[in-house]
C-alpha cells in the first residue's frame, strides 16, 4: 500500500510541474496517460531488450550527494522511478547500502559520481551494473538557478535511467516521455501530439515513465502492449 501512495504521488506532481499554457498542459497530460496508435517512435539509437534480470535490486550509496538531496529524498525517487516502472510486470526492490556490508551481485549500485556520470545528470552503465548521478550537474544547476526545485530534475533524471535496466534502451522521439531526448544533434527535434510546439526553456518530459515507455517496456520484455 506504500508504494502504491508514493506512486500516486509522484504522479501527482507531474499535473503540478512544468507547465506552460493551458492548452499545451492539457495535450501534455492525454501523451502522459494514453498511447495512441503509432506513437511510439525512437531516434534509433539503440535496441530495446529484455530487463537486465528479474527481479531488479536497485542499492543506493548516498556518499558525495548534494549537500540539499537528504538521503530519504534521493531512496523515495528512486522507489517511485522503480514501482512506475514495475507496471511493464518486471519487479523491483530499492533498498540503501548498508554500511560495511557486502553489495549483494545482483545489485544495480546507485551512487553519485561525477566519472561515472561522465559529467551530465546522470548515467546507466547496464554491463558494470551502476547508475551514477553526477553532483557536478546538479550543483552547475543549482547555481545558475537557485529558485528552481531540482528534486524535479533528480526524479526524472532517475527515472529515464532505471528504465534502460528495464529493458528500455533506445531514447523515445516523443518529446513527453521519460525516455526522450528533445533532438538528435541533426537537427531533428522530438514531437508533440496534434503538431503542438515546445517551448525553449520549459521541461515537457515527464516525471515518470508515460504509457508508451511503459508499452515499450512491456514489449521489450515480451508481454505485448
Amino acid at each position: 500500500m506504500k508504494g502504491r501512495q508514493n506512486l500516486v504521488i509522484a504522479m501527482a506532481m507531474l499535473a503540478l510541474w512544468g507547465q506552460a499554457c493551458h492548452a499545451q498542459d492539457s495535450v501534455r497530460e492525454q501523451e502522459i496517460a494514453q498511447c495512441l496508435p503509432g506513437e511510439v517512435s525512437t531516434w534509433g539509437d539503440n535496441q530495446d531488450r529484455p530487463a537486465l534480470q528479474s527481479p531488479l535490486l536497485f542499492v543506493y550509496q548516498h556518499g558525495g550527494a548534494p549537500a540539499w538531496f537528504g538521503e530519504s529524498l534521493v531512496l523515495a525517487a528512486i522507489a517511485n522511478a522503480a514501482i512506475a516502472w514495475s507496471q511493464c510486470s518486471v519487479r523491483a526492490t530499492v533498498t540503501p547500502l548498508v554500511a560495511g556490508a557486502p553489495l549483494p551481485s545482483s545489485a544495480i549500485l546507485i551512487q553519485w559520481s561525477d566519472v561515472g556520470s561522465r559529467h551530465n545528470f546522470g548515467l546507466a552503465n547496464l554491463s558494470q551494473k551502476t547508475l551514477s548521478l553526477g553532483p557536478a550537474a546538479f550543483q552547475l544547476l543549482q547555481t545558475r538557478n537557485p529558485a528552481y526545485d531540482s528534486r524535479q530534475t533528480l526524479q526524472m533524471v532517475i527515472s529515464h535511467e532505471v528504465g534502460h535496466f528495464f529493458g528500455v534502451m533506445a531514447h523515445s522521439r516523443r518529446c513527453v516521455d521519460v525516455t526522450s531526448y528533445y533532438d538528435n544533434g541533426k537537427g531533428e527535434s522530438c514531437f508533440i501530439r496534434d503538431g503542438g510546439i515546445r517551448q525553449p526553456g520549459v521541461e515537457y518530459r515527464a516525471l515518470l515513465p508515460t504509457a508508451c515507455d511503459i508499452q515499450r517496456c512491456r514489449a521489450a520484455n515480451g508481454l505485448g502492449r
